[in-house]
């Protein structure tokens, strides 16, 4: 689950493994708008990330005055790690630019927006989380989705056989 993507400027490209991604988010929530975050972790955690061991189903992020947290991002304990292993579920800093984390601070203010997080990857060495504003859906919203996917699938089945 890597892909190789060219950041504008430069000539090599860097790749990019998945760790975890929110399959709920965007079934719950309508997304606005995504931002990149760096993830303040510890060594085990770095290793156990590495490994592919982490779920992000009930995570999200929280903004406490400057500073963004992420919550509920389950990281199992690395294997080798003994005593020196970390909590699972602790709290983990997210790092911002100051400019994103005022325009966050201003746009979660309204009602009915959250931050979620979408998925969490390596990029170049660095773990980094991508982080979504979102309003929750209501039910009849994600009615019409269901029906739009599965229209969608119908149009495509047919197109299919009629080429056949």
């Amino acid at each position: 689950m890597s892909k190789a993507e060219t950041p504008p400027g430069e000539g090599r490209p860097v790749e990019i493994k998945i760790v975890c991604t929110n399959r709920k988010a965007r079934h719950l929530y309508h997304i606005l708008d995504t931002w990149e975050a760096g993830l303040v972790l510890t060594g085990t955690e770095v290793k156990s990330l590495r490994a592919g061991h982490a779920t992000m189903a009930d995570a999200y992020a929280d903004l406490h005055g400057t500073e963004m947290t992420l919550h509920n991002l389950h990281i199992n304990p690395y294997e080798q790690g003994n005593r020196w292993n970390h909590l699972p579920t602790r709290p983990r800093k997210l790092l911002l630019h100051k400019r994103e984390l005022s325009k966050l601070i201003g746009r979660t203010v309204e009602k009915g927006l959250t931050l979620i997080p979408l998925q969490v990857y390596f990029r170049g060495g660095w773990a980094k989380v991508e982080i979504a504003l979102g309003r929750g859906k209501k039910v009849f919203d994600k009615r019409r989705d269901m029906a739009e996917r599965e229209m969608k699938r119908d149009v495509e089945r047919t197109l299919k056989e009629r080429q056949r």
